[in-house]
């Protein structure tokens, strides 16, 4: 079932008033902040490989655009006070944002679908890991911008595929528990 993006964003604001929204939005905020300190791994300084995506994928495809977006926030905030790397920024919170806010946009109100998780990836790989964090790197340490996104390129290419690959086993995992979940 196709929603015009209008009617997605305002239903996903409608899910701020839900109590199931909010419990669901914190709960997988606990699991990302989770995952983020047991599962992130730090090659560099400036590249790390991690696997709290998974978590705010799956609170965008319940809650929609603006609750991940806004998930997504508290998972940058907390998994920062818990391990703090290097000194905050408020761009990477933002790029948490819209790492919520994108995967809602692609995943919400839709039944998961290879080609979609691949798109919504491929969104985030090109806005968030190629375009705004090599930004908000150069911002804080005055290196070119291209050498931290040469250095992600490589990173990206592989994990691009996998990301897509976990992401859509996830949200079809999740569509299976919700169904016997409703039966």
């Amino acid at each position: 079932m196709r929603f015009p993006l209008k009617v997605q964003l305002v239903d996903s604001l409608a899910e701020f008033g839900r109590t199931r929204s909010l419990v669901v939005a914190g709960l997988l905020t606990g699991a990302a902040v989770i995952i983020d300190r047991l599962f992130t791994f730090e090659v560099s300084p400036v590249l790390e490989i991690g696997f709290a995506f998974l978590a705010t994928a799956l609170c965008a495809a319940l809650c929609g655009p603006w609750v991940a977006g806004t998930a997504g926030v508290a998972v940058d905030l907390l998994s920062y006070f818990l391990r703090p790397n290097g000194g905050f920024f408020i761009g990477f919170t933002f790029n948490q944002f819209l790492l919520g806010f994108i995967y809602g946009l692609w995943f919400y109100k839709r039944r998961p679908r290879p080609l979609l998780a691949v798109g919504a990836c491929l969104t985030v790989t090109l806005l968030i890991n190629f375009l705004l964090t090599p930004l908000w790197l150069h911002m804080m340490y005055g290196q070119a911008f291209v050498i931290f996104s040469s250095v992600k390129i490589i990173k990206n290419i592989i994990k691009l595929p996998i990301d897509a690959a976990l992401l859509y086993g996830a949200l079809k995992a999740a569509e299976r528990t919700r169904g016997r979940a409703a039966a």
